[in-house]
């Protein structure tokens, strides 16, 4: 059996984590160099000291990209969370000053909730918080744990069922539905009802979620709706109804702002759903980080229409 001897950490670099995290993030080493603010020289001497302590290559050329090695994998996760802890220790009780800050915040949504709240969220910051950095991930069906417990994201804005015990949840906006068809669609005139809801061929954009509200309704009265396209795109969405007769259900302040830009008709459900709820979800533990409070206070603050 191999004995593996400790590495003394008094002689190790703590700096060196950094450039690590951003190599196995980006893959890249000039576009890590890029995002440290380092030189390029600079990152490949730090790679190559950390390939001789480590006693691994880490990242191996493939093509024009450096693939992790298994043992790079292995420590991705530890030391990004154990980066993460130490920022957030250390900004812990400090006073966060948007006006001066260059923090990047990372934020997982749907493009139909991007739509409705990075518009005034973009324009309050503008004079806020100029400097802030906001990048947009999509979000899948189900809540990104991993991420966030990577530290990858740092919130998600969306709709969710039952969270872990370790994440904190703040109602952002209720949502109700509506039904949008092309103008002068030739089986919709004036009302809509369920007979004809059924008869049509509808679009339906998942947003995030492995079920809708809609067929799990329709499945409860043992009915069932003609989906023939699906796609996570509201916007996409709505250009393909405008132009074909396919329909589409939405949430209702989307479904009004593309009524003003497409030719669309817009109906009430011919039945009745509850108000659905989007959430503000984060690590409970993160909730001491200056920045990330004030960005979820500002984010609460527009959220009614």
């Amino acid at each position: 059996m191999a004995y593996i001897f400790p590495m003394n950490m008094s002689n190790f670099d703590l700096n060196l984590l950094r450039v690590l995290d951003m190599l196995l993030r980006e893959q890249n080493v000039s576009r890590a160099a890029e995002r440290l603010a380092l030189t390029q020289p600079t990152v490949s001497n730090a790679l190559a000291r950390l390939r001789d302590l480590l006693d691994d290559p880490l990242l191996v050329r493939v093509g024009r990209r450096m693939c992790p090695t298994p043992r790079a994998l292995a420590l991705e996760g530890p030391i990004r969370a154990a980066l993460k802890q130490i920022e957030q220790t250390l900004t812990t009780g400090d006073a966060f000053q948007p006006l001066l800050s260059h923090r990047q915040l990372r934020i997982a949504l749907t493009d139909f909730v991007e739509q409705l709240c990075m518009p005034p969220l973009l324009a309050h910051l503008q004079t806020a918080a100029p400097n802030l950095r906001i990048d947009v991930v999509h979000l899948a069906p189900n809540l990104p744990t991993d991420a966030l417990d990577r530290g990858d994201l740092d919130m998600v804005l969306g709709r969710f069922n039952e969270l872990p015990a370790r994440f904190t949840r703040k109602l952002w906006r209720r949502e109700t539905l509506r039904v949008a068809v092309r103008r002068n669609h030739p089986q919709v005139i004036n009302t809509l009802d369920l007979q004809t809801f059924l008869q049509l061929r509808h679009i339906w954009v998942h947003g995030g979620q492995t079920r809708g509200m809609v067929d799990q309704w329709l499945a409860e009265q043992n009915l069932q709706r003609q989906i023939v396209y699906t796609t996570p795109n509201y916007l996409q969405a709505a250009h393909l109804i405008a132009a074909t007769d396919l329909c589409v259900v939405l949430p209702t302040q989307l479904a009004q702002q593309f009524a003003e830009l497409l030719p669309l008709d817009l109906y009430d459900l011919p039945f009745a759903l509850d108000p659905f709820e989007l959430d503000l979800v984060y690590l409970s533990h993160r909730q001491h980080d200056p920045a990330l409070a004030w960005l979820s206070e500002q984010i609460l603050a527009i959220a009614q229409p």
